[in-house]
């Protein structure tokens, strides 16, 4: 589990990917990026992806557990847009993929450089 404030999704897991050693699959629809982000994104030109949020937790969990721990999590206020988000596949290792809504598949770098002022 990671707290997604220091460089959003991407970071955390492109960090579980490398240290694990395994690939992990995101699936652009079933982000839960509200609509108003995802507009302001779009006006002024950065990624979703790579933004600090605060108050978001990543966990990677066994599969067989995902809509167990999904459940738990949508129980509490805290977690009603709480969403399985991808997958861990065991090879290449170290790679963070993403399915966009176009049906392709791209790498998902860690962020180099800024994208916004740092608030951690």
């Amino acid at each position: 589990m990671r707290d997604a404030t220091c460089g959003g999704i991407t970071t955390v897991l492109n960090e579980f990917a490398m240290s694990s050693e395994v690939e992990i699959r995101l699936f652009e629809s079933s982000l839960p990026v509200r609509d108003e982000v995802r507009g302001v994104c779009e006006i002024i030109g950065i990624a979703p992806l790579y933004l600090a949020n605060e108050g978001k937790l990543v966990t990677v969990v066994p599969e067989e557990k995902a809509e167990d721990v999904l459940l738990a999590m949508k129980s509490h206020p805290a977690g009603r847009d709480a969403a399985i988000v991808g997958g861990v596949i065991v090879s290449p290792p170290g790679i963070l993929l993403l399915r966009t809504s176009f049906g392709s598949v791209r790498i998902v770098d860690m962020l180099v450089g800024e994208q916004l002022p740092r608030i951690c």
